[in-house]
């Protein structure tokens, strides 16, 4: 079969959720990868969540995606992070085995009803009249669909670095899409440079990880998917070691052999995934960085070395691991690497996805800039799910920043641009009491049920739970003690009734779920923060609700500052909301827009949940 209603080109964390979002809704999808072994490759640390991280991951299941439920069967080691603190700031991590991943992302898809595999490189995005139409391969072989999403990752004219040498590629051992890249290019898409990173591998069996701190999983996982009930297998750890002085003045006497010190690599990196070099200069004072070295599988058959990534040459690495402890005396399964690719700029883009450029064409992932297979993933199952909308007339879905941590990343990418790999943190999200890890479904499965990615099994079990959500709270408001509602003493500061709920007769007997008590305590203590978050959302949200049409010629407003005109021209908001988030605009100028538009275009107003 060549023709289809989608076509996804790469199969990694965004192509995946891409193509498994865009059939589940019903179209006929393709999705084209060098190779089905290569499905949900873990490129680099073979880990999920993070902060921030956790958060979108837990989303992106919430909306019926694999990641949580991947996730979820293949971990080895699972933390919830900051569980100290408060419910907006915990995040889930797990270290996957990365083997296991892979093959439960390829069952996945391989299972997924209106969903091809084509094992083929991609060449070139075919448009007419400024409209997708198709994918030609490297084989010859040309796939017909009115919708494209572009997933590439780093695979866009890929050039990885080892101290002097340089080879082209998209990650080890894989070639690079530099027609690909060439394809975006003349379709009038800009492309720009980033580059990237990553440390050395090493044979478990020849570390003396006995001789070093070690990191425990915790003792009761909690899991990413809504669907899982408990995470019962046996946690790995992980251990953790120190780089020292010594290596540090290795290090500086090598820099004149550092692609990043020398010009050979121009690109930017991520600035809070830096390359070991990276912090030894930038962090002069510092005369130790920890290192934590994490199993690649449940067999501890290799070690991924968090916090030395490198583009030093093989001796100067293997010189650092000799006076690392517990890796004397390792055997380097791979060397650490950086790699430069393209992407195209984000402003380039609707908040859908979709390119401006061309009709039908979504770009998701590393290809926008960002970095992370949680990123990737958001951006995947957003793109899917809007491709599958265009081709049935349907308004996108673009998720606000008040719903959504994916809304909060699409946002910043749309209105300020980037000049370093994304990179997602509960920092960057104003409203992030509101987003929590715990409570993604409730903000986001009636979303996704409503467009057809969440099946009916996963949709029952929801508003089962919001049931329960909704029992337990009339019970706590209607049932007093000495003089106080129940949800009253709940809510006092330091209230140590959160952890006696299922203490009291009538809820133990109910028997609710953990997740039920922990939802209702959690709104509880933060109703009073939630309602005054609310009134700043409703105000933003009038704003955010105002298209702006997308032939408004900004050069022809008067009293815009030039400054404005030229920066709302180049990227083009979607809504008033968009633009008076852009880095430069005044309130002022977004006053002047407004005058503008009631005089000259009929504003329209977008539904609640399609707008940005």
């Amino acid at each position: 079969m060549t023709d289809f209603d989608c076509i996804v080109v790469g199969a990694g964390h965004a192509g995946i959720e891409a193509a498994h979002a865009a059939a589940r809704i019903g179209a006929a999808t393709c999705l084209i990868t060098l190779g089905k072994d290569t499905i949900g490759k873990m490129s680099c640390n073979p880990a999920v969540g993070g902060l921030g991280k956790g958060q979108m991951a837990r989303e992106i299941d919430a909306l019926g995606g694999l990641m949580g439920l991947a996730i979820d069967a293949t971990g080895i080691q699972f933390r919830l992070l900051n569980r100290s603190k408060g419910p907006a700031v915990r995040a889930p991590r797990a270290q996957a085995d990365k083997y296991k991943y892979q093959d439960f992302m390829r069952l996945a898809l391989e299972q997924t009803p209106n969903l091809e595999i084509v094992e083929a490189l991609a060449t070139d995005i075919l448009a007419e009249s400024d409209r997708v139409c198709g994918v030609r391969c490297r084989d010859g072989a040309v796939y017909h669909a009115a919708t494209v999403i572009v997933t590439a990752g780093t695979f866009l004219r890929g050039l990885m670095h080892i101290g002097t040498e340089q080879f082209p590629g998209g990650r080890l051992g894989e070639p690079a899409a530099n027609e690909l890249s060439a394809s975006l290019e003349r379709l009038g898409l800009e492309v720009q440079r980033l580059k990237t990173g990553t440390p050395v591998r090493l044979d478990a069996a020849t570390c003396a990880l006995d001789r070093l701190e070690v990191q425990e999983g915790d003792a009761e996982p909690v899991p990413f998917s809504f669907l899982t009930g408990q995470i019962e297998r046996r946690q790995t750890p992980c251990w953790i070691t120190y780089t020292s002085e010594q290596i540090h003045q290795l290090i500086r006497d090598n820099l004149d052999r550092a692609p990043m010190y020398t010009g050979q690599i121009r690109s930017t990196g991520p600035r809070y995934c830096p390359s070991i070099e990276t912090k030894v200069v930038r962090f002069a004072d510092k005369d130790r960085h920890q290192v934590f070295l994490e199993p690649e599988d449940e067999a501890r058959t290799t070690i991924y070395c968090n916090g030395i990534s490198t583009s030093l040459p093989r001796e100067v690495q293997e010189q650092m691991l000799r006076l690392m402890s517990g890796t004397e005396t390792a055997r380097i399964v791979h060397y650490a690497y950086a790699i430069e690719y393209d992407y195209c700029p984000p402003v380039q883009l609707w908040p859908s996805l979709e390119t401006r450029r061309i009709s039908g064409l979504f770009l998701a992932g590393q290809v926008n800039g960002t970095s992370g297979y949680e990123e990737a993933a958001a951006q995947g199952i957003l793109a899917g799910i809007n491709a599958a909308r265009k081709l049935q007339d349907a308004e996108p879905i673009v998720l606000g920043r008040d719903q959504a941590y994916i809304g909060v990343m699409i946002d910043d990418l749309m209105t300020r641009g980037i000049d370093e790999p994304y990179r997602m943190f509960t920092s960057r999200a104003e409203h992030r009491l509101a987003l929590r890890s715990d409570n993604a479904d409730r903000r986001l499965t009636p979303i996704g049920h409503a467009v057809g990615v969440v099946g009916s099994d996963r949709h029952r079990r929801f508003e089962k739970k919001l049931a329960d959500i909704e029992t337990l709270k009339q019970f706590l408001h209607a049932t007093r003690h000495e003089g106080r509602s129940l949800w009253d003493l709940l809510r006092r500061p330091n209230s140590e009734l959160a952890e006696h709920l299922n203490e009291v007769p009538e809820i133990a007997s109910a028997d609710y779920a953990d997740e039920v008590l922990e939802a209702v305590a959690v709104d509880a203590k933060y109703e009073g923060y939630l309602a005054k978050q609310q009134r700043l959302v409703d105000l933003q949200r009038n704003l955010d609700g105002k298209k702006i049409p997308s032939d408004l010629d900004y050069a022809a407003i008067e009293h815009l500052r030039v400054e404005a005109k030229e920066k709302l021209s180049a990227f083009q908001p979607a809504t008033l909301g968009h633009a008076s988030r852009i880095s430069g605009i005044t309130p002022a100028d977004i006053t002047v827009i407004q005058v503008h538009l009631r005089k000259h275009h009929r504003v329209e107003k977008p539904p609640r949940g399609t707008e940005g």
